[in-house]
């Protein structure tokens, strides 16, 4: 059975929470306007524009950067789903789902804002072990450290040697 639908399906569905998260955040509690509500004594939401891509490196700042990081982010989406028509593990899949749904997520806010929407400001104290981040980004995060993880702690078997041999 194919996992392709599955893990298209899971991109889309990661792709809509994302941007469902976004216009939430954005217009229905206005978070642009606030800058920043607190909500737990460990996480808030707080507006951030990131005209950058991961980690804010390679902040586009003019209108051609902007397009150049559009095009780059992408074509590497593109790859990601080539990867997912062509993964026959049902697990590695789902993952790539993640990564594609995420990284559509940020596409489009890129292409149509100029920048991406980060929200998600968690915290202990002063100390932030994260970036604000969004949606996409924990489902990219995740989506790769799977795969990482599933790399390092399942071997394939190899094929059996025991074939008969002819004297």
């Amino acid at each position: 059975m194919s996992h392709r639908l599955p893990a298209f399906l899971f991109a889309l569905a990661v792709f809509l929470a994302d941007q469902g998260s976004k216009a939430l955040v954005a217009y229905g509690y206005r978070l642009q306007e606030r800058g920043f509500i607190e909500l737990l004594p460990f996480f808030d939401l707080r507006w951030v524009e990131n005209y950058g891509i991961s980690l804010g490196l390679f902040t586009a700042a003019s209108a051609a950067q902007r397009w150049l990081l559009v095009a780059l982010t992408a074509a590497i989406a593109a790859g990601v789903a080539v990867w997912v028509w062509r993964e026959k593990n049902r697990f590695d899949a789902l993952a790539l789902g993640a990564v594609l749904g995420g990284a559509l997520g940020n596409i489009l806010d890129r292409a149509r804002l100029g920048y991406v929407v980060d929200f998600a400001d968690l915290h202990f104290g002063e100390w932030r072990p994260f970036l604000v981040f969004n949606v996409a980004d924990a489902a990219i995060t995740i989506g790769v450290v799977l795969l990482v993880l599933r790399s390092l702690f399942t071997r394939e078997q190899a094929p059996s040697d025991e074939s008969p041999t002819h004297a």
